[in-house]
């Protein structure tokens, strides 16, 4: 070899990417079982992406597998509706199982560790599963303990505590939503993640539109007083729609807690940090939402694939991990910085899909995620704000767009996409990896 080629030989072996493409060719698993691909997780982005991948690759029988432990498949923006009485929770799920392609190999459990720089994931019963390129993309959690009490609460038939964040208790939420005559109504937000951040508002606007209708609740002259105790600023996270929530907010007599944080609950007690100055502060209450903290799940947050926070390290724009060129993360376990909603996997998945077979087939990354993700606001009276937005909080509505219509304004049109389109668009073309959100049916 001459010196000139050993010396460019010597520089590329010295690049990282470099380095991790040549192991991730070279290093014979150890792993009892090898495919193509691996997908960690069956969820909103799991199972839209595995399809996504069958479609446009070239893939035989069990080169791509997914790893999930679940039994059931949610549609999670659903139990929202359930919380209002709009849905039936039983509608909103379907056997995980049901939903694989014939072509997938689908491993019924959970994982337990990673092995990046060998290229194989274990499960939590032992057995390890190599990989030529690994999906991570299993969600998030909720984190009960991070307010004291909470659990407990939730699992008291009679206690005025619900959250639409568990299948199990978000029909708790309408049941109490049903029950309460008069006192004083919390309706809570964190401090940090949360799925789908106007989540936490919008079971309080479908509960005064209940008790306004019952005729219980009237802003200024009520025997019920709503309070809403959110973790940030603001009443939302995007300045436009914030100010549209704002003022609704003040019209409809609902006292606004900004940078309260829930903490401890107590017989009928709700204790919050207050962030701005790290003091206590305690609230009566005699009905209660509760959106928990949401969190990494330890297995992600404990691996060599997490940044600080706990996420899947990846670019902002290709989806691809920042150490490891073979690993990829989308949805909520991801570090993108969007908010975590199936909008936003819609909008993902189609770049990480197109970024991943073109890495397999040696080719540049030419597909870019422009933080992309829209919110549905329920605001009560059969009405939606449709936040749509990307990075830095930038709206970019496609009705806008399409039509010229605003829509940081509540509209009833809006309100049958969130209740009925968004359900049935879900069931019958995101689950296979055929919608696109705002681009519609993909191919």
């Amino acid at each position: 070899m001459s010196t000139i080629a050993r010396t460019c030989a010597s520089q590329l072996a010295a690049r990282p990417a470099f380095q991790q493409t040549i192991r991730s060719l070279a290093t014979v698993s150890p792993a009892a079982r090898n495919h193509k691909i691996v997908v960690v997780g069956g969820g909103s982005a799991g199972i839209a992406l595995s399809h996504q991948l069958l479609r446009h690759g070239k893939f035989s029988q069990d080169d791509i597998a997914i790893i999930d432990p679940a039994q059931w498949h949610h549609y999670q923006p659903g139990w929202t509706l359930v919380g209002g009485g709009l849905k039936k929770k039983e509608q909103l799920r379907r056997p995980l199982k049901g939903l694989m392609n014939p072509k997938f190999k689908f491993y019924n459990t959970s994982v337990g560790s990673f092995a990046p720089e060998e290229n194989y994931v274990t499960t939590g019963e032992g057995e390890k599963i190599g990989y030529e390129q690994l999906v991570v993309v299993p969600g998030i959690t909720l984190d009960y303990g991070s307010v004291k009490g909470l659990k407990e609460a939730l699992e008291e038939k009679d206690a005025m505590v619900s959250t639409i964040y568990d299948y199990t208790y978000c029909d708790k939420a309408y049941s109490n939503v049903q029950k309460f005559k008069k006192g004083d109504a919390i309706f809570t937000q964190p401090a940090g993640v949360v799925k789908c951040a106007g989540a936490p508002q919008k079971i309080m606007w479908l509960a005064l539109d209940y008790w306004k209708n019952a005729s219980l609740y009237s802003a200024g002259k009520s025997d019920i007083n709503i309070a809403f105790a959110t973790g940030l600023p603001k009443m939302f996270g995007v300045d436009k729609y914030a100010q549209a929530l704002e003022k609704l907010r003040v019209e409809r007599g609902v006292e606004g807690l900004f940078q309260h944080d829930l903490t401890a609950i107590s017989g009928n007690q709700a204790t919050f940090t207050n962030i701005a100055n790290n003091s206590k502060v305690t609230r009566h209450y005699d009905f209660l939402h509760v959106a928990p903290k949401n969190v990494p799940w330890p297995f992600i947050k404990s691996s060599a694939l997490a940044n600080e926070a706990g996420y899947v390290s990846v670019s902002d724009a290709t989806t691809q991990h920042t150490q490891y060129p073979n690993i990829w993360s989308i949805g909520d376990a991801s570090s993108l910085p969007t908010s975590k909603t199936v909008a936003a996997i819609t909008a993902e998945a189609p770049v990480m899909v197109s970024n991943l077979l073109s890495s397999m087939a040696g080719k540049p990354l030419q597909a870019s995620y422009d933080g992309y993700t829209s919110c549905p606001l329920l605001t009560g009276n059969k009405e939606v704000l449709l936040a749509e937005f990307m990075y830095g909080g930038v709206p970019k509505e496609t009705f806008n767009r399409l039509f010229g219509v605003d829509q940081g304004v509540p509209r009833k049109a809006f309100y049958w996409l969130k209740k009925e389109f968004f359900p049935w668009v879900y069931g019958r073309f995101h689950v296979k990896g055929r919608w696109g959100g705002p681009k519609g049916l993909v191919r």
